[in-house]
């Protein structure tokens, strides 16, 4: 049954047409993916759907009855209540069918109207509060707020950052399952983590139907069973989630490649079969060139526009940026405890972890902003940075799209390419119409792209990109990896965004709370195999040190001293300290394990710095920075148990 349908919707702001005769159909539980460009209509298109904006021309049709909810990207809220209440008051049709079944119940008990009638409203308050969720509804609520990450549920929601408000409209409205939830760009400021849970619910426990606008690839692949593309204001319906989407559209445009292919050669065919008759023609002969003007007059199929991302790769020295022992706190907390870290030639290193952890303290560190507690940050005499903030504090609101993103240069030189300024503005996706627009007047995902564009006109031989797939369209993620993995650019990348990990990512640097920061070899779905792994390896040394404290607590029997104590009250002695004859063994043996180790990481690293080594091509290099990486590891691990060991033999 349609939950809603839009037919023949047109919408127009000014001149510009946004929409173009659409035709929408949601079904109830059917799950709807939107993809596009960046000011293709896909929020106006999820607006509409939701009631917030209004068609210019064309019908829409809502199911009676339906409740339908939206997440705005920039939500609003009534009163400026407290965050767990804005959340309570999804739940605002549950109370009031709650509280009508209380008060007929009530009614009933007291003898208060007519049994029979009173029995009826009774089972309709039950059958909505069923349909609304069910009796405990009212108990998911704390649990979805531990679930999205909401720290200060008591604050008022006007006191909360942009991103804590997004998460009290999200939780609102998954508390408040609606028949057809709208949600708008929902992982934006969202941690991978998070992100994880919300997937899983939207696949396990919601039950209504879903409008998805987003750029995150693996939440579409996931949850969605159709893929709606606006491009030039029409939509494109296409079956199946983002995988099967991009398949069946690079098959499409292989059939528009072929059907275009035959019309210029049937064109070609005809302009010489012209030029050779004489000019009295029969009907057969008019008859052929009306068929020729026919084919003549269709209009050649759009060509996509690619955004093309360049960077002027500076030559770096042989130290690019390196941590040593960093801590960093801010006032009493610590955010990164003890911290080494390399950053190597061409290495791609994601870094993830729950909102508040310190990922962005982290550049800020690295960009000279703040000063570590305790050991150094190193950055190369010859490291040139480019940074992307994930608030865009770079652009200015004062100027237009060209004179943030070309400022006042009369050429662009890009390595060896040197390029008109406005030609260097439009392979950001920018017309010449558009490049006089004010920042201001310009969505998201469009301000992402400028400061893209502003920052990469730089050289620079180190990017430090802190959410740079915030608000960002597929397409345009999908350039941002090329260039990246083509060029291989040395790169620091914060960011939730999982698709865009396993495609960029060398390695991943882990916040895992409590100060403690673990680097892991390879892409996120490496880093989610390797940290499963390790987490497998300490639950049973966890459960064997609880077993064993559980034992030291247990009483041992009744019996008792001279002295009237109970023999578990009397004081225990120590174990012997010191070490056993294989761990001395085994601390005889670790200086040459060391040696050896230290050896290989110089000689690696030697080997990455070599020019020869980038002749080879990607994979070879992939190699080495993987064995380095590994080599790294296991020296660290070495020389962990070195020091537990000497420290167990000091004790003896």
């Amino acid at each position: 049954m349609p939950v809603i349908t839009l037919s023949e919707v047109n919408k127009s702001y000014g001149s510009r047409v946004v929409l173009r005769s659409v035709e929408l159909t949601v079904r109830t539980g059917e799950r709807v993916g939107v993809v596009g460009r960046n000011g293709a209509g896909k929020s106006t298109l999820a607006r509409i759907v939701a009631g917030i904006e209004h068609a210019d021309q064309g019908t829409v049709m809502r199911r009676r009855m339906a409740r339908i909810e939206y997440l705005d990207q920039n939500p609003i809220f009534d009163g400026n209540p407290i965050a767990e209440d804005a959340v309570m008051s999804g739940l605002r049709d549950w109370h009031s069918a709650v509280e009508r079944h209380r008060h007929i119940s009530a009614r009933l008990g007291h003898g208060h109207g007519e049994f029979e009638a009173l029995i009826e409203e009774q089972a309709k308050a039950a059958e909505e509060v069923e349909r609304l969720g069910g009796w405990e509804r009212g108990h998911h609520v704390a649990a979805i707020l531990d679930h999205i990450g909401l720290a200060r549920r008591k604050a008022q929601v006007d006191e909360l950052s942009g991103g804590e408000r997004r998460r009290v409209a999200l939780a609102r409205l998954l508390v408040s399952s609606p028949d057809l939830a709208v949600l708008d760009e929902p992982t934006n400021h969202l941690d991978a983590e998070t992100i994880e849970w919300l997937e899983e619910f939207l696949i396990e426990t919601y039950q209504g139907a879903l409008l998805l606008v987003t750029h995150d690839r693996y939440l579409l692949n996931r949850v969605t069973t159709r893929t709606l593309e606006i491009a030039d204001g029409e939509a494109f319906s296409f079956d199946g989630g983002y995988e099967r989407y991009l398949e069946q559209k690079a098959e499409r445009e292989a059939h528009q490649a072929r059907v275009e292919q035959n019309r210029q050669n049937f064109l070609r065919r005809e302009l010489e079969w012209l030029r050779r008759q004489p000019k009295a023609r029969t009907t057969k002969s008019s008859a052929r060139i009306a068929r020729a003007e026919d084919a003549l007059a269709q209009p050649k199929p759009k060509s996509e526009l690619v955004t093309q991302f360049n960077l002027d790769v500076a030559r770096a020295g042989k130290t690019i940026l390196e941590l040593r022992d960093a801590t960093i706190k801010i006032e009493a907390r610590t955010l990164i405890d003890n911290l080494t870290l390399f950053a190597l030639e061409g290495e791609r290193i994601g870094i993830v972890g729950r909102n508040g952890t310190g990922k962005t303290t982290l550049l800020r560190a690295i960009l000279g902003q703040l000063t570590p507690a305790a050991g150094q940050v190193v950055v190369g005499a010859n490291t040139k940075i480019a940074h992307l903030d994930q608030n865009r504090a770079n652009l200015d609101d004062t100027q237009t799209v060209f004179e943030n993103a070309a400022g006042d240069q009369t050429r662009i030189t890009l390595g060896r390419e040197s390029i008109d300024p406005h030609q260097y503005v439009e392979r950001f996706g920018f017309d010449r119409h558009q490049q006089r627009q004010p920042v201001t007047s310009l969505s998201g995902g469009e301000r992402a792209r400028v400061a893209l564009a502003k920052m990469l006109r730089q050289s620079a031989n180190l990017l430090l990109l802190d959410e740079p797939t915030n608000d960002l369209d597929v397409q345009t993620l999908g350039s941002l990896e090329t260039m990246l993995v083509d060029q291989g650019v040395t790169a620091l990348v914060v960011t939730h965004d999982r698709w865009f990990l396993d495609r960029v990512a060398t390695s991943i640097l882990a916040f895992e709370g409590d100060g403690k920061v673990v680097l892991y070899p390879g892409n996120f779905d490496s880093y989610k195999r390797l940290r499963a792994e390790a987490l497998a390896q300490r639950k049973p040394v966890d459960a064997d040190k609880a077993k064993g404290q559980d034992k030291d607590r247990e009483p041992t029997t009744a019996n008792t001293t001279s002295g009237g104590l109970k023999a578990a009250e009397l004081p225990r002695k120590n174990k012997r300290a010191g070490l056993s004859f294989k761990e001395q063994k085994e601390l005889d043996e670790l200086p040459a394990a060391i040696d050896a180790l230290e050896c290989k990481a110089t000689e690696l690293t030697e080997k990455l710095a070599s020019p020869g080594t980038y002749t080879q091509g990607r994979d070879a290099i992939n190699a080495v920075q993987s064995d380095l990486l590994a080599c790294k590891t296991e020296l660290d691990q070495k020389m962990v148990r070195w020091e537990d060991l000497e420290r167990k033999k000091s004790e003896n």
